[in-house]
């Protein structure tokens, strides 16, 4: 099961002013109540840039290592791209979208896609 975190959306607002390439390492674990269900770790490598003076840009991709609960890990590929942008001074909105393979193949014959879409206001 794969876990969508908004860290990597909401850092599009922290970006640094120059462009340039990262590693992202991001756990996704869940719970239905107290049951742990299993988690996804992304093993990313990523490219961010700004477009313009208000909004930035990232995608990033990698092995994501899939593990449910009792079971062992599984290799997977993952990758996402996003775009945040300042609508004023406190209110900013983002879009990301992401993909995972179904097995250790890198094939898009079962491509699981996700997206998602949201604003940040600060006070």
């Amino acid at each position: 099961m794969k876990f969508l975190a908004i860290l990597p959306a909401a850092a599009i607002f922290a970006a640094p002013a120059v462009a340039g390439p990262y590693v992202n390492v991001e756990t996704n674990a869940g719970w239905s109540g107290t049951e742990y269900k299993g988690q996804t770790t992304d093993l990313h490598v990523g490219y961010e840039g700004e477009l313009g003076e208000s909004s930035s840009w990232y995608i990033q991709g990698g092995p994501a290592l899939v593990g449910a609960s009792g079971e062992g890990l599984e290799r997977k590929w993952s990758g996402k791209a996003g775009i945040g942008t300042s609508v004023t001074e406190r209110l900013g909105v983002y879009g990301e979208v992401s993909a995972m393979t179904a097995d250790e193949q890198f094939s898009t014959d079962e491509l699981g896609l996700g997206a998602k879409i949201g604003a940040k206001y600060s006070f």
